[in-house]
């Protein structure tokens, strides 16, 4: 999820006031001002807004009426009052309207920060939730989550005897192979799948506030602690805390998480004071942590902690026989999003996808699936459809002694040959004209390249395609 500064809007006919409360704001958040009601309606409808601190009393309208309008146009738009002691009645009023607080105008910074930190962290939250309910969504039930083929049967089986345990589980797999929606489903099929699911991706944080993000802080306790803030493993008290991307975490913050599944009890900055918590951990990697410890970059001790209960979700391309019912998904999904009706995808389309190594796992099929949706005019996918990078298969696994560099270099040559023979409607004249080379240079480079085995997968499964019986779903 994107963590770029929230938007605060400031609404106050008094323009000493307004800049004050910028000042304040402007280090931690992106601040635009307003003198007006209307103004404020204004930046609303023309820029991305968060959290308003909204005076009552304006020059132009009331104060109340922009409020009504605001929740009713903008409802993810937090509220927070500016008001004078004389005010105390509309306050009343507006905060059965849907504001979130107030603040009287004899503020001071700390007060003023102190109170959006408490509505960035309830934005946060929300974010988090429907975060995890798209995912879920995505992916909806297990059958999808597991599909059909052999390996994710196995996974399915380990699934429902680890679910219901108080026990340590480790996924392990690559990126976008579904790791989260995993933990999320552990969670649910758990004994405290009505406590909290409490997540932290750990590769996403920056060194020097992961041990505040992971414990929690006292007020004071480094620059910028206006007030004590709980960390993930106290928000999680009681129900599950998935932590991702573990294989990321700092050598020395190794320990102190160590302790915490250890001893069940964790300190926050600034305090010597132990809190006891109880948590169910899920975490997740997509690295290889034996490698990682043989390397003594993670501690042998927390990798035997965490590694109670392994689970390794499979690639795609181990698995290729479940992407019709991914693929199937993703269009229903997509056409509901984009109102469009693309019902069908033909065989040859299939194939290519069957046929392509997906580095990028089921992220990267959604991705493609929602991209060809959305440009489709003719309701069925296509294998013209599918952009040509894709007709580029290797289902080998193994180490390759090719340096990633040239790995790198070689596909964006490829992809760019391509790319132009496409747009030249596959003439190689044409093409090595538009590179500027000699028509032997294109030919070497379709050798070495492997384009002429793309083109022919295309050409073969181009016959399919005109098959009108090769289509499916």
């Amino acid at each position: 999820m994107e963590n770029k500064k929230l938007g605060i809007l400031v609404v106050d006919d008094n323009q000493s006031l307004r800049e004050l409360l910028e000042t304040i704001l402007k280090n931690r958040y992106r601040v635009i001002t307003a003198g007006t009601g209307g103004e404020a309606l204004q930046v609303l409808n023309e820029d991305e807004v968060n959290i308003v601190l909204l005076d009552l009393r304006l020059p132009d309208c009331d104060g109340l009426d922009i409020l009504k309008i605001m929740k009713e146009k903008y409802p993810d738009v937090e509220v927070m009052i500016i008001s004078v002691v004389k005010d105390i009645d509309m306050v009343v009023r507006a905060m059965k309207l849907g504001a979130n607080n107030y603040i009287s105008k004899e503020f001071d910074s700390e007060e003023v920060l102190a109170l959006v930190e408490k509505i960035e962290e309830k934005i946060a939250e929300k974010r988090e939730r429907d975060y995890l309910k798209g995912e879920l969504e995505q992916y909806s039930g297990l059958d999808l989550i597991l599909g059909q083929s052999m390996v994710m049967r196995q996974v399915e089986e380990t699934l429902r005897k680890i679910a219901p345990l108080p026990t340590t589980v480790l996924l392990l797999g690559e990126t976008g192979t579904g790791k989260k929606i995993m933990a999320r489903y552990i969670h649910q099929k758990s004994h405290l799948s009505n406590k909290q699911f409490v997540t932290l991706d750990l590769s996403t944080v920056p060194d020097n506030l992961l041990e505040s993000t992971l414990f929690g802080h006292e007020k004071g306790a480094f620059t910028g602690a206006y007030k004590q803030r709980y960390g993930k493993f106290e928000l999680a008290d009681g129900g599950t805390l998935f932590l991702d991307e573990i294989g990321c975490l700092k050598y020395d913050m190794q320990s102190k998480l160590l302790r915490a599944i250890q001893d069940k009890e964790i300190e926050r900055v600034g305090s010597s004071k132990a809190l006891k918590v109880d948590v169910r951990l899920i975490v997740a990697t997509n690295l290889d942590l034996t490698e990682s410890v043989r390397k003594g970059e993670f501690r042998e001790d927390l990798y035997y902690r965490i590694n109670v209960i392994p689970m390794k979700l499979p690639p795609l391309r181990e698995r290729l026989e479940d992407i019709t019912e991914f693929v199937r998904y993703f269009m229903d999904k997509y056409n509901k999003r984009f109102r469009k009706n693309v019902s069908k995808i033909t065989d040859a389309a299939l194939d290519v996808l069957k046929n392509y190594n997906w580095p990028g796992n089921i992220r990267e099929l959604e991705n493609l699936i929602e991209r060809l949706v959305a440009i489709n005019d003719n309701n069925v996918i296509s294998q013209e459809d599918i952009p040509v990078e894709y007709y580029l298969f290797d289902k080998k696994t193994g180490e390759d002694q090719e340096s990633m560099l040239q790995k790198a270099c070689d596909t964006f040559e490829r992809n760019f040959i391509l790319k132009t023979l496409e747009d030249e409607r596959w003439s190689r004249t044409r093409t090595s004209n538009t590179l500027g080379i000699p028509i032997s240079t294109l030919k070497y480079k379709f050798n070495r390249l492997q384009i002429y085995d793309i083109l022919a997968q295309r050409k073969k499964l181009s016959r399919r395609a005109r098959n009108p019986r090769n289509i499916l779903l």
